[in-house]
């Protein structure tokens, strides 16, 4: 059996009763991209910091290439990181900055030079070695940081909301230049946002966190189309969720009504019984709309146009139900050649049978 490059193995984390990781296990194969994902306190980045060492875990092991690293100082462990504050040295320049932990190692000077040279090369930096922090933008600034954690070549590389300052485009921009810069390195990478779409653009695989626990990891794929959870389903992606009622169940599929009576069949669900309260999720851009005179699936709800808005590629319709839900969807253009819904036209929606999930409602 092949050893993982870094194990993360039932790592908790406690603060006297509150729990701030609670049994979180990971298996990362080397030069993979992973990326912690979830919303504020979710516990992404105090495992980071247990990764790194700078927290002490209350349970658990973390182990590099079938070694622990519990009871290796944090600035023995060989592992890079990049904070959302670039944490530059100001009286430094751009190169003296990128050669700091290069010097400290009391690496040889022609190594150094020949190092520093490299990474500002790869952070397309080259030109501006002799610069001061100060002199330069938030992502120049940022780009020196990744610079300077990659110069002595570290096996892992941990990035704790390394963008979140930045403005969208900017972030957009140093987004395409980590990918590039993961594709060119082959290190191994750890990186913690509360950014879906970065997530979703940067990485192998996203854990998804949730309440100290990872709620489900998989591609971005995986957590947009097969969402485990009604949380990930939530989190990941737009999401209408329609409340029901399972009335049969058939094997691993069952149906359900709807408030209004609809019955809803054929949908996959394991561990349902009849009468339980389920939550339908369909994607807006999974569900059809039908208008008067127009052919419409056989399992369709009826509903209002509330507001129709041009995105130009797409048309965004919000619907309301009879029993006023609303139910967002997203159609290309080209389904209303014939002119855009008007707001309080009935319409009748639906999807394919295979695009609804099934959550159990508490």
């Amino acid at each position: 059996m092949t050893t993982p490059f870094l194990s993360i193995r039932g790592i908790a984390k406690r603060y006297g009763t509150v729990t701030a990781v609670e049994d979180v296990s990971l298996d990362i194969a080397k030069g993979e991209f992973v990326t912690f994902l979830g919303p504020s306190g979710s516990g992404k980045s105090t495992t980071l910091y247990v990764i790194a060492g700078f927290q002490d875990p209350s349970a658990g092991d973390v182990l590099l290439e079938g070694a622990s690293l519990l009871a290796v100082p944090s600035n023995k462990r060989n592992i890079g990181m990049v904070f959302q504050r670039y944490t530059l040295f100001p009286h430094l320049s751009v190169a003296g900055n990128v050669a700091f932990p290069l010097s400290v190692r009391r690496r040889p000077k022609a190594e150094i030079d020949g190092k520093v040279a490299a990474m500002l090369k790869l952070v397309r930096l080259d030109r501006y070695a002799d610069r001061m922090p100060g002199e330069l933008s938030g992502g120049q600034q940022q780009r020196v940081a990744l610079a300077r954690a990659l110069a002595y070549d570290p096996p892992l590389l941990l990035m704790d909301e390394p963008l979140s300052a930045l403005d969208k485009k900017l972030r957009e921009e140093i987004q395409f230049e980590i990918k590039r810069i993961h594709n060119e390195t082959g290190v191994t990478i750890l990186y913690v946002t509360h950014d879906q779409e970065e997530a979703l653009r940067l990485s192998d695989r996203v854990a998804l966190f949730n309440q100290g626990r990872i709620e489900q990891i998989g591609s971005g794929r995986d957590l947009y189309e097969t969402p485990a959870t009604h949380f990930v389903a939530g989190f990941i992606g737009n999401s209408n969720f329609l409340p029901g009622k399972v009335t049969r169940v058939a094997g691993d599929r069952v149906e359900a009504a709807l408030p209004d009576g609809t019955l809803v069949p054929d949908l996959p669900a394991r561990g349902l019984g009849v009468g339980d309260a389920v939550s339908i999720m369909v994607r807006p851009d999974r569900l059809t709309l039908a208008r008067a005179g127009e052919a419409s699936p056989a399992a369709t709800v009826a509903a209002t146009v509330v507001d129709t808005t041009f995105l130009g590629d797409v048309v965004h319709v919000l619907t309301r139900t009879a029993w006023g839900e609303d139910v967002s969807l997203r159609l290309p253009c080209g389904d209303f050649a014939g002119g855009l819904p008007r707001a309080s036209e009935p319409v009748r929606l639906g999807w394919p049978a295979l695009a609804a999930r099934l959550y159990a409602r508490g």
